[in-house]
């Protein structure tokens, strides 16, 4: 079984659990810039956390034979401190490195005017830069943030082909099937979505523009919730090629309309915990 997690925060997670993931089949994974837990007061703590996602990560994630990728962005519980607006306009500078295979996270946390602003500019982002969108609905008032969201991305004239919307649950996915948007699903130990409900979710809308994904962070999570859900899908009914379409060909075919999604480095490696060289080799620093 073959495992490609669209959404994970690995800058949280240490190098066993690239290990397990690899041991367990989770070949490539997309790493959403996010909100780190502690507020952070200027735009430089942002590009040193961006040059992290394209420099450092993919670096460690490459030792275990794992091929990384990210997503930029202003994200939202951090879009309405006029201290890390300005990093709006620093957003170019990134979206244009190779590993960078959508502006995300956008989206709402608590669905202000403020908020309304980034997502306007960062979706403009996404169109100008010819890259996908990845979406975050928000945790509390969870419709009305999705109804909303839908009505942006209409306004902004970006192919719905081209938006995930993150998060969803059963209370949400209605309002997303049908337009067009991949629907996103965040499989979690106690929050969120867990195996089973994303099966019933499954069988009700179908394998297509699904992407499931463990949007591990620093909180209670588990980066192998991808391979649980897909074993729940076996054992519900849903064939190997139902799993590799969820698990594999869905989020394949959603990043690579970046054209920048680059899996030829997917080859089996054991842990090397030699110091990185970043000139000459593949992978580049963000801020280079």
């Amino acid at each position: 079984m073959r495992i490609f997690d669209p959404h994970i925060h690995m800058t949280s997670r240490t190098t066993d659990d690239y290990a397990r993931m690899a041991a367990a089949g989770v070949l490539a994974v997309v790493e959403p810039s996010f909100w780190l837990g502690q507020p952070r007061t200027n735009p430089g703590s942002f590009t040193d956390y961006f040059d992290s996602l394209l420099g450092w990560e993919p670096y460690r994630a490459a030792q275990f034979g794992v091929v990384h990728h990210a997503t930029i962005a202003l994200n939202p519980k951090e879009a309405g401190d006029p201290r890390c607006v300005p990093v709006l306009d620093l957003l170019p500078r990134y979206l244009d490195k190779d590993r960078v295979v959508a502006v995300g996270e956008i989206g709402y946390d608590s669905m202000t005017p403020e908020e309304d602003d980034a997502f306007e500019r960062q979706l403009a982002l996404a169109v100008e830069h010819d890259l996908p969108a990845l979406v975050h609905t928000p945790h509390r008032d969870k419709a009305r943030g999705t109804r909303r969201t839908l009505e942006l991305v209409a306004a902004s004239g970006i192919d719905p082909g081209r938006v995930a919307v993150d998060h969803l649950n059963e209370v949400t996915v209605g309002l997303v099937s049908g337009t067009g948007c991949w629907m996103g699903f965040s499989i979690y130990p106690e929050t969120k979505m867990s195996p089973p409900r994303m099966v019933e979710i499954l069988r009700r809308h179908g394998t297509e523009r699904v992407l499931v994904n463990s949007a591990a962070d620093w909180g209670v999570s588990d980066p192998l919730l991808t391979l649980e859900t897909a074993n729940a899908m076996l054992a519900a009914g849903f064939d190997e090629d139902d799993v590799d379409r969820v698990m594999w060909r869905n989020p394949v075919e959603f990043y690579a309309q970046s054209g920048r999604l680059d899996l030829t480095g997917l080859t089996a490696a054991e842990p090397s915990f030699a110091e990185p060289t970043f000139a000459g080799s593949s992978i580049k620093r963000g801020g280079e």
